[in-house]
Formats: C-alpha cells, sequence, structure tokens
C-alpha cells in the first residue's frame, strides 16, 4: 500500500518566530499542524480530522488575503510569478480534490447498492452482482488514488519561485500562502492513502469475520478494509444467517457515515479552493 512520510510532508512547516499580527491567526493553525501524526493506515476519524483541520487553515488564509491592509501590500509587489505559481498549483489542487470527491461519491453508492441487496435478500444472484460491482469499483478506486499520490508528491518537490520582498507582509503571507498548499498535499495524500488501502483477498471461511468480531478491530485494520473482510467472507461462504447478514450490514453502514462524513469535509475544501482562487486572482488584477 502506498504510505507517505509524516518527516517529510512537514519539513516545510517552517514560520518565523516572529509573525505579523495580520498572519497570525492562520500561522497559528499551521503551528497544530506540525503536531499531527501521520499513519500508514489512517483510520476514517484520522482523515476527516485533517480535512477539517485544512478547512480552518483555508478559511483563515482567505480571511488573510481579503484584509484591506494584505491586498493593497500585495497590489504593490512588482513580481507576481509567485502568483502565478501559486495559481498553477491551486488548479491542479482543485482537479485533484474533484477526483477525489467523485471517488467518495461513486463507492458511497456502491456501499448502498450492496446494502439495498443484503435488505432484500433475494438470492445469490442478486448479492453476487452488487459485490461484483462493489470489488470492480474498490479496485478503481485504489487505482485512481495511487494515480493521485503520485501526482502530489510531483506537486511536492516542484521548485518554487524565488521571492525577494522588503515588505514583511507580502514576503510571510507569501510564505504562509506556500505552506498551506504543503499541508494541503499532506492532508490528501493521507485521504488517498486511506482510499487505496488494498481489497481483502476472498477467505473460505467465516473465522476471520468472527475474529473481526471478538477483537473488535483491533488487527489494525481500517474501516474499508473491515467491510471489505466481512462481504467477501459472506460472498465466499454464501451464507444466509442473520446473523452474519446483519454484521455485514453495520460494516457497511459504518463506512458509509464516514464516508458521508469525508465527501462533506472534500465539499467544504472545495469550495475554499474557489474562494482563495478567487482572492488570488483579485491580487492579479490589482496589478
Amino acid at each position: 500500500m502506498e504510505t507517505f512520510s509524516a518527516k517529510s510532508n512537514k519539513r516545510s512547516i517552517s514560520l518565523p518566530s516572529r509573525s505579523h499580527p495580520a498572519t497570525q491567526k492562520i500561522e497559528e493553525e499551521l503551528n497544530k499542524f506540525k503536531t499531527w501524526e501521520f499513519s500508514a493506515s489512517p483510520t476514517a476519524e484520522a482523515v476527516y480530522n485533517g480535512l477539517l483541520g485544512l478547512g480552518e487553515v483555508h478559511k483563515c488564509m482567505g480571511d488573510l488575503l481579503n484584509l484591506p491592509l494584505t491586498l493593497q501590500a500585495l497590489s504593490q509587489c512588482q513580481n507576481k510569478k509567485w502568483v502565478d505559481d501559486i495559481l498553477d498549483k491551486s488548479v491542479r489542487f482543485m482537479d485533484i480534490c474533484g477526483t477525489t470527491r467523485e471517488l467518495v461519491s461513486q463507492f458511497k453508492e456502491n456501499v448502498k447498492d450492496v446494502q439495498s441487496s443484503l435488505r432484500r435478500r433475494k438470492g445469490d444472484l442478486s448479492m453476487e452482482a452488487s459485490s461484483t460491482n462493489y470489488t470492480s469499483y474498490r479496485k478503481k478506486m485504489k487505482k485512481d488514488a495511487k494515480s493521485l499520490i503520485t501526482a502530489l508528491k510531483k506537486m511536492d518537490h516542484e521548485e518554487v519561485v524565488a521571492v525577494m520582498e522588503f515588505d514583511q507582509l507580502v514576503s510571510v503571507v507569501i510564505r504562509v500562502l506556500r505552506e498551506v498548499t504543503t499541508m494541503g498535499i499532506s492532508v490528501f495524500q493521507m485521504v488517498l492513502v486511506f482510499l487505496s488501502v488494498p481489497n481483502s483477498k476472498p477467505v473460505s471461511r467465516w473465522s476471520l469475520v468472527s475474529r473481526l468480531v471478538h477483537k473488535g478491530d483491533q488487527d489494525n485494520v481500517n474501516e474499508i478494509e473491515s467491510a471489505d473482510v466481512a462481504l467477501s467472507s459472506l460472498c465466499r461462504c454464501g451464507s444466509n444467517e442473520v446473523e452474519k447478514i446483519q454484521f455485514v450490514q453495520s460494516k457497511l453502514e459504518t463506512v458509509e457515515a464516514h464516508f458521508e462524513s469525508i465527501e462533506n469535509g472534500l465539499n467544504n475544501i472545495f469550495r475554499c479552493l474557489i474562494r482563495s482562487r478567487s482572492s488570488l486572482l483579485n491580487v492579479v488584477s490589482c496589478q
């Protein structure tokens, strides 16, 4: 499974010890990010909290960019190449966010289809069809997520435009904007690593699901993997026992609820990205 290093993704979060008053709030939010611990196998809760934190940072950034003091200082900046650099990244980041939202939304629909088949209990054919669709989409989601992770890594290693400014506020704002981009890359890598968890291999016995029931998922599997294991086991065994079906339904309901929250978080980030891009375009128009 694709993993990423918490250390490498935090390497550029190094804001100056003496902050400009106008940037104090956003720098406080970015400094919180420095304390986060990233797991190679993130949970849905960690993903959602990451999106919440990123959303708060973007809100603060929007407030900063729309301050008259900030607009005035940035409009007087002669070198606007840094704006082009950030705008270029913002377009690509919006594309990645949009694709991720689509992956999450479609996966949620696949989960609902499987739940519907389980509720109807109209025989193996109905369950087999929805399970096959679910498994096929899981493979696609994993492949697409890994491609997006590659794109994020490429963005993370790109050189940035050098900026020579004498105005303290301008210099700090540019640095903050770049730190926000770095945070976004880290958070979205975490989201995509969560989505690209390996599909579970078919098992021949219900014992694996029983292990999950009795041990409460303590074997370091995330919510998607846990649902995969339960569904795969049910289909493999062809069981119609009410208890086993209810167990799978419970797993799928948990995944659906988590993905609802994650989708809301992604929608919020997408709106924030649009607002931030609009604010940056206003800076360009003030030349």
